[in-house]
């Protein structure tokens, strides 16, 4: 009886081990997210749309130039005359000053974009952790489901094992149908596993684009976490993306009150022009006139009284500016509420791993007495279900605690603004918004975007 029992053990090993080769780590996981994931390929759309501003803020330095052509037919009755009249030219407007408001609007947009940035980098670290979350729970479900499983061959092993003594004797009715009961509730907690691992791995396809293969169980982070829930909480007001943005927000805001009150200010700006015109004439006379004329000058204009028009934007910049700067302090003390619910968490977990180990060895070595007690009569069948049914629960406790750490190391390390593919050591190429600011900034004409549309 042995050896089939010893065939069947080196055979499950065999493919374990193949399937463990072939499987997926949880890095390889947020690399795909990093790379495939749409909202944040979207939130990286949001970087390139934000740079354009700088471009368009410092369209105010730069002149503007504009052709004007025309023609005109007139007839008159009187004279018996028609005369075709056409003309074109060339017209340039140039700002000297516009009481700094293109200076702060460049500065408001640059500001801008640094927040934007800060938002992507938080888009980045909540995809991450997501990902991260959602490989656990397929890695959960799936190991409850095998529990199920394993829970549901042993009942039916109970059903027999109950009917063999009922029919000898040595067993009730009363036995059997015990068993069956709980057969019967264990394929429905069966049914329910499966579909709560199909479900967390349509989440897992959702963040990285692909279906989960073989998943390898994952360890929790421990390379660059904090020593104490101060120093988490000093790292996180440091380099949360949700800060920083707010700080960016807060000097967009303030460059923006700025430009406004530009506007009170006199504006001074140069024009330029060069014009042909050429009449012709059709009557009995006939002839033609060409004249050209070219003309430069320089004018300023002192605002004086715009309907409040002016004022009213001032005063909306000031407010503006002034929710940016609570939006600031509701961002830390969001940060720091994340901060410690991930902290206590994470040392919540810790303990409960410990815990439900120890417990879970107790119920089997539990459940082997009563066991055996029940093969010399001393236990009921009942026994022996309720005592898998703590064997059950341990093991599944167990595991969801196991999760549990991971997913907490993972909050923690996005709480205090550093779970990113950069910090993480993923294996992708890093996106770098850089780059594309740098293409755009100071671009003064071109319709075609920085790859080519």
């Amino acid at each position: 009886m042995r050896k089939p029992i010893l065939a069947l053990a080196l055979a499950v090993t065999v493919s374990l081990s193949s399937q463990v080769a072939n499987a997926e780590n949880i890095f390889g996981a947020l690399a795909k997210a990093y790379e495939n994931n749409s909202e944040l390929n979207a939130a990286r759309a949001g970087v390139r749309i934000q740079d354009e501003s700088v471009a368009l803020a410092k369209s105010g330095y730069r002149p503007r130039v504009q052709g004007t052509a025309g023609i005109t037919n007139s007839w008159s009755d009187s004279s018996g005359r028609g005369i075709t009249s056409s003309s074109f030219g060339i017209e340039i407007n140039q700002s000297i000053f516009d009481g700094f408001q293109t200076r702060n609007n460049v500065r408001a947009a640059r500001s801008g974009v640094l927040a934007e940035r800060e938002n992507l980098r938080n888009t980045e670290q909540n995809v991450l952790f997501d990902t991260a979350q959602a490989y656990m729970d397929v890695v959960q479900n799936r190991r409850i489901a095998e529990f199920r499983q394993r829970n549901l061959a042993f009942l039916e092993e109970q059903v027999r094992a109950a009917q063999a003594r009922f029919e000898v004797g040595e067993g009730t009715r009363t036995d059997v149908e015990q068993a069956k009961a709980s057969r019967a509730a264990a394929v429905a907690q069966l049914q329910a596993a499966r579909a709560a691992a199909l479900s967390s791995a349509a989440v897992y396809r959702q963040l990285t684009g692909s279906e989960p293969g073989n998943l390898e169980p994952a360890s929790a982070l421990t390379r660059g976490m904090p020593r104490s829930l101060e120093e988490a909480q000093k790292i996180a007001f440091a380099e949360h993306p949700a800060i920083r943005l707010r700080n960016h927000l807060v000097d967009s805001g303030l460059f923006s009150v700025k430009a406004a009150e530009g506007a009170f200010m006199p504006q001074v700006g140069l024009s330029a022009s060069v014009s042909r015109s050429h009449s012709s004439y059709s009557s009995s006379v006939g002839g033609e006139f060409t004249n050209d004329s070219a003309s430069i000058g320089a004018q300023v204009t002192v605002p004086i009284y715009q309907g409040g028009q002016y004022s009213a934007t001032v005063r909306q910049k000031k407010e503006q500016l002034g929710q940016a700067r609570i939006n600031m302090d509701v961002a830390r003390d969001q940060v720091r509420a994340a901060v410690a619910s991930a902290w206590t968490q994470l040392q919540a977990s810790q303990a409960a791993v410990a815990a439900n180990r120890e417990t879970l060895a107790a119920a089997r070595l539990a459940l082997d007495g009563v066991i055996q007690e029940r093969d010399v009569g001393q236990r009921t069948t009942l026994d022996v279900l309720n005592a898998q049914a703590d064997v059950l629960s341990a093991q599944i406790a167990l595991v969801q605690a196991e999760r549990d750490v991971v997913v907490s190391s993972y909050a923690l390390r996005s709480a205090m603004g550093r779970l990113t593919a950069e910090r993480l050591g993923l294996k992708v190429a890093l996106h770098d918004p850089k780059e594309h600011y740098e293409a755009v900034a100071d671009k003064w004409y071109g319709l075609r975007t920085p790859d080519g549309r």
